[in-house]
């Protein structure tokens, strides 16, 4: 049996720690913040980053540096036979085409990049099915096309505290932040696949809430057909800034799905640049035993 190692980016909300002890390995998303050049939990905390936003620092993202991606690579295939990479949604960055090209101009046969579609505590959810699946025999190849061929059967809904960041990052323009935050409108957006969308425009941070959990609950009644079946589908909470208000949110969801092991991560720097503080989202993804029986063919 092949020995493969798994490895991820940051934005999985898997911290360096969380990753030894699972076995894996994380690659730092950088940041350049006023200038100067940081790495996602290397010398960037989360403390770190909100106070550096919330003083207007100039944050801007960047992707892994194919250097270091190789030169991991190396390393590991030292160790192991093969490497399976499961980076950020393509949708949201080049970082994983980037990987690809040179996974395979480099590479070839060795390293498998995964375009999961996937990010947080969803991409961390991939991640582990992974780990599963190479400590059950699967070759590395097998890994990369199971997570892609599943790799839509998941939703995140994140609602936003301020408009601030979406304007600064011209993703709305001025007006439409100055008449949101005039009206006190709380955006609902989705990823359902590729990229971050809008949901809704809800009235109040409360009812952004609930419908978020609505909107979950319909998924797994409708777009999942898995009413009925909790052992199916797996619940995951993120968040951006306070961890008390966090926990709030991550009680909300356990009276909405009471008994139930609900993981809430920090939602990834990189999306926290563009959505600021006091965001928070609840996901629903497939479980393997799940994927695994409609994907039968694997």
């Amino acid at each position: 049996m092949s020995r493969i190692a798994i490895v991820t980016d940051s934005n999985s909300g898997i911290t360096q720690t969380q990753a030894e002890e699972l076995g894996i390995y994380v690659i730092p998303m950088p940041f350049y913040i006023d200038g100067e050049l940081f790495y996602e939990d290397i010398n960037l905390t989360q403390e770190e980053f909100y106070r550096k936003l919330e003083h207007d620092a100039e944050i801007t993202t960047s992707m892994p540096a194919l250097g270091d991606t190789m030169d991991l690579w190396k390393r590991l295939l030292r160790e192991y036979d093969e490497v399976v990479y499961i980076p950020m949604s393509s949708g949201l960055s080049s970082s994983c085409s980037a990987a690809a090209t040179l996974a395979e101009d480099e590479f070839p046969g060795k390293v498998f990049v995964v375009n999961n579609q996937r990010i947080s505590v969803t991409q961390r959810q991939s991640v582990l099915d992974a780990k599963q699946l190479a400590g059950e025999g699967w070759t590395a190849e097998k890994i990369r096309d199971f997570l892609e061929k599943t790799r839509f059967e998941s939703s995140i809904y994140i609602t936003l505290d301020t408009l601030k960041y979406l304007k600064k990052g011209g993703r709305i323009t001025p007006a439409a932040a100055a008449l949101g935050t005039l009206l006190r409108l709380k955006p609902v957006l989705q990823i359902q696949g590729e990229k971050l969308d809008a949901y809704s425009k809800c009235r109040t941070y409360k009812i952004a809430k609930t419908t978020m959990l609505s909107a979950i609950d319909r998924d797994i009644r409708e777009r999942f057909r898995l009413e009925g079946h909790p052992e199916d589908y797996v619940i995951a909470a993120a968040y951006t800034g306070s961890v008390e208000d966090a926990q709030v949110w991550l009680e909300e969801i356990r009276a909405a799905y009471p008994g139930r092991e609900i993981v809430m991560n920090p939602l990834s720097l990189s999306v926290a640049c563009h959505i600021g503080p006091g965001a928070v989202a609840v996901t629903v993804s497939k479980s393997l035993a799940c994927l695994r029986r409609e994907y039968s063919d694997n």
